[in-house]
């Protein structure tokens, strides 16, 4: 499994030292390199898969040019990510990895996939509230959002057929889990399967209320369905805890379009990916995920109870939800800030008192709030010397 990804002159990021831990977070500006790392850490765990969902796609044709193959797992136009100055290190490894060599593979075809990536586009995976497969896509769209929404689309067609309800269903999630959900993004609302109008599409409706195309869904409830349907996928209906072959979860941005209720109730559910086994990687843009990062490694510090954790996370109490709460205070940690100089810096310690900006500041997160506070402070001085 891979630990450490050491990174040099790979697109925007100049220089980076990731050690992966039970749950790693990525913060920092757009643009700074946080989706390619992680889409680096999928080629490396998955390259075998990978390319054979783009031979099983028709994809590659045989082709072992590095950049066509970069442009179609990156994006079109991002082969120039890597170039005769990059360096790339595995694990403890002093001896460079050539990322060219991820253009070709001998492997066995039957190999499993071993991680699962929501990428940040995952809303365009669904069309007017149909799912997309691979095909529907251009070639130069990236491939973790092809293979996501290839993912969606055979979880619906498979798993739930038409006409059925998707949310909520007392099967998937426990009720403590489920109940923030229902509140705070859908709330009144059921998300369901319609093929009334001869396509295969998703609503939201109820019992007493008329079905809400997709066009009509709040931001947050777009954003969110995706994610949800893939956390489905990880969190089976069946007893069975998780998908076996899986060992790695990566979400970008899990915060997109949500009020900080509704973000709660997400970072519940990545928490519980946690519970399960799955080590877990996300990227996000949201002060409220670092506040619940900082607090819980404050618990494991001063010798919090699980009962503290429930209560930081507003989840009832019930053996499932205890369990989850022990395996957060075992569970470890680490925070990465990508700023725009290209350096990404370890800010796992949070502490707002770090001389470190970078560390006290949480990535920028926090900065606007800081700056707001201190001309706020400024002019009511001023004020009260001069009333």
């Amino acid at each position: 499994m891979i630990s450490r990804i050491r990174t040099n002159r790979i697109g925007p990021i100049e220089e980076a030292d990731v050690k992966f831990e039970d749950l790693t977070i990525f913060v920092g500006p757009q643009a700074t390199g946080k989706s390619i790392f992680l889409q680096l850490l999928k080629l490396f765990v998955d390259k075998q898969t990978t390319h054979n969902t783009m031979r099983r796609f028709g994809l590659l044709h045989g082709s072992t040019d590095y950049q066509v193959f970069l442009d179609l797992y990156f994006g079109r136009g991002m082969a120039s990510i890597w170039s005769e100055n990059s360096k790339l290190y595995l694990g403890k490894s002093k001896k460079t990895t050539d990322l060219t060599k991820y253009a070709r593979t001998k492997g066995s075809t039957d190999a499993k996939e071993k991680m699962f990536y929501i990428p940040a586009q995952r809303v365009m995976s669904l069309r007017d509230g149909m799912t997309r497969p691979f095909n529907e896509y251009r070639a130069g769209d990236p491939f973790v959002l092809r293979d996501f929404s290839e993912k969606l689309h055979l979880i619906i067609q498979n798993e739930f057929g038409p006409d059925k309800q998707v949310f909520p269903q007392k099967q998937r999630f426990v009720e403590a889990l489920r109940e923030p959900i229902e509140k705070h993004i859908f709330g009144k609302f059921q998300l369901r399967t319609d093929s009334t109008e001869q396509q295969f599409r998703l609503i939201l409706g109820g019992d007493e209320k008329s079905p809400l195309p997709y066009l009509v869904w709040s931001a947050g409830q777009r954003e969110f369905v995706p994610l949800l349907l893939g956390l489905y996928w990880l969190l089976p209906a069946a007893k069975v805890p998780r998908r076996d072959e899986i060992e790695w979860v990566a979400i970008e941005e899990p915060e997109m379009g949500l009020h900080p209720s509704g973000i709660g109730a997400v970072i519940n559910l990545i928490l519980e990916l946690r519970s399960r086994g799955y080590r877990v990687c996300i990227s996000t843009h949201s002060p409220h995920v670092l506040d619940i990062i900082w607090a819980l490694g404050f618990l494991q510090s001063n010798r919090g109870t699980e009962k503290d954790v429930l209560n930081l996370l507003n989840l009832k109490s019930n053996p499932k939800t205890r369990r989850l709460a022990q395996n957060v205070l075992e569970s470890s940690f680490k925070t990465y800030y990508f700023s725009r100089d290209g350096r990404v810096h370890d800010i796992s310690r949070l502490d707002p008192g770090s001389e470190n900006i970078a560390e006290n500041g949480w990535g920028g997160l926090t900065e606007f709030s800081g700056r707001v506070g201190d001309v706020v402070a400024e002019v009511a001085n001023r004020r009260a010397k001069n009333p």
